[in-house]
């Protein structure tokens, strides 16, 4: 590698965050549900603080990110980390910044005592799939993720029927 570091976020970086969030998007062919703003992630990552976002830096120059929050398992009595997305600029890829962005995660999560390191990633992805199992990652096939967002949150939230 290159000079090169992983550092966090500051509030000084919400546009560089939005501009990996928008290009994880774009590669995930999802650009259509971005609607993060700067304020948003001013807000939520730096003012409540309910996730954190670390940087590969190549030469002064940020080529990767990972955001990340806790979660808590009820079975292991701790929190956990979860990676909520992971993305490296295309032609810094091969480099090894992905697995340095995860080991950080590893590495954060054993000084904070968690539990585990979990994240998901969509069944096309073969190259990061392929990846994630070459670093000993473990797919949990037995269980399917499930979402309520916007209207039908919102109506869940609103409903009489307990």
């Amino acid at each position: 590698m290159n000079d090169f570091e992983i550092t966090y976020a500051t509030e000084d970086d919400v546009g560089t965050i939005l501009d990996f969030i928008t290009r994880l998007a774009e590669y995930e062919n999802m650009l259509d549900e971005v609607v993060a703003t700067p304020e948003l992630l001013k807000e939520w990552l730096f003012e409540k603080k309910k996730a954190e976002v670390v940087f590969a830096v190549e030469n002064g120059k940020k080529v990767g990110f990972a955001l990340f929050f806790h979660n808590f398992s009820t079975f292991l009595g701790r929190a956990g980390i979860y990676l909520e997305d992971l993305f490296v600029l295309p032609e810094y890829r091969g480099k090894g910044y992905g697995k340095s962005l995860l080991k950080k995660l590893a590495e954060i999560a054993v000084e904070r005592d968690c539990g585990r390191l979990e994240w998901c990633c969509l069944d096309w992805n073969k190259p990061s799939i392929d990846f994630y199992l070459s670093l000993g990652a473990t797919p949990m096939d037995e269980w399917t993720t499930y979402r309520m967002a916007g209207n039908k949150l919102t109506e869940f939230a609103k409903r009489q029927d307990g």
